[in-house]
């Protein structure tokens, strides 16, 4: 891959996680739906945010996990995406660059507040996720740098919801052609592909150099079942990898495929952001030169640390915990 100083330029929205252990009145008193994942708006954000008992606080959104991840690991990962002027905005970015990454996006003097999910969690363990995508949903094409000597970019999915969604894989792909970056993509959400379904073909068959799916995935973008799905996409990338939960993750580069087992470090606990992490260790793998087979065994570890503990961010030193484990 081509030498640069950026690893991975990494584009999502950006969303802060507000984690907080409650009971089960604190769900009731302010109508919460226990283990329920809403939408909700402006003042009803502003209200629970207020109202959260002994809040942490971790920038989140899928491609800032994995590029946060990606740091851990050792790589030098930029990341863009639109924050408002505001407590929890300066939070994000701040959180952000303690983990090593770089922030290369904005934040909007006017507008809506910072994109936050609340994540209240009970005795039982049970999640209940209320959130608000704020500025985050005013990403534009302007967010990207005007040049980047990244050697990947790295886009989720998601970002194809957002009012100007189109118009950022565009540019995206436009930067990524001018440089020699290769472009990066997590389909995110099956239901996301199937609201986007024509212009998400199109532009994983005529950008995408590496694709990141499951099994669910990829099944709504080739429109047949799991293995005609796998046969059909991986003709249009250079790099196809399915995940496929306990099952492990299946790789395909041109004629060859590779598989892995699922590694999880102990007793798993919580899956959120295992396909975060699982993209940051197969992308810094494959930057740092190492085959597909070790950076999908790279990227299997990442995810099995996760897993084992509540939230995206390790816990424990991913480059310790690599190098002890391989």
């Amino acid at each position: 891959m081509k030498n640069s100083n950026i690893d991975v330029l990494f584009v999502g929205n950006a969303i802060m996680d507000v984690l907080s252990s409650c009971n089960e009145s604190f769900l009731t008193e302010h109508c919460i739906e226990k283990g329920g994942m809403n939408l909700i708006d402006e003042e009803r954000a502003l209200y629970l945010y207020s109202n959260m008992p002994e809040k942490t606080e971790q920038s989140g959104g899928s491609a800032a996990n994995s590029a946060y991840g990606f740091s851990c690991l050792g790589g030098k990962a930029v990341f863009s995406g639109q924050v408002a002027t505001d407590a929890v905005g300066d939070s994000f970015i701040s959180d952000l660059e303690s983990g090593g990454v770089s922030f290369a996006g904005k934040q909007a003097k006017t507008g809506p507040a910072t994109a936050r999910s609340m994540i209240l969690i009970t005795p039982d363990k049970i999640r209940s996720m209320n959130t608000y995508l704020g500025t985050s949903l005013h990403l534009n094409a302007s967010h990207l740098p005007e040049q980047t000597m990244a050697k990947i970019i790295y886009l989720e999915g998601y970002l194809f919801d957002a009012p100007e969604g189109p118009s950022i894989f565009a540019r995206a792909a436009e930067i990524a052609a001018q440089s020699g970056a290769e472009l990066a993509l997590s389909l995110s959400d099956s239901w996301c592909v199937e609201r986007h379904f024509e212009a998400l073909k199109e532009f994983v068959k005529n950008h995408v150099s590496i694709l990141f799916c499951n099994e669910d995935e990829i099944i709504s973008l080739g429109q047949k079942d799991v293995h005609g799905s796998v046969v059909l996409v991986s003709d249009w990338v250079d790099e196809l990898v399915v995940t496929k939960g306990a099952a492990g993750a299946d790789i395909l580069e041109e004629d060859k495929q590779v598989s892995v087992p699922a590694m999880p470090y102990g007793e798993v606990v919580d899956t959120t952001g295992a396909g975060d992490l699982f993209a940051s260790g197969y992308l810094f793998g494959r930057v740092t030169g190492a085959s597909i087979l070790k950076s999908a065994e790279l990227a299997s570890l990442c995810a099995g640390e996760i897993i084992c503990h509540f939230g995206a961010r390790p816990q424990l030193n991913l480059k310790e915990f690599i190098a002890k484990l391989n």
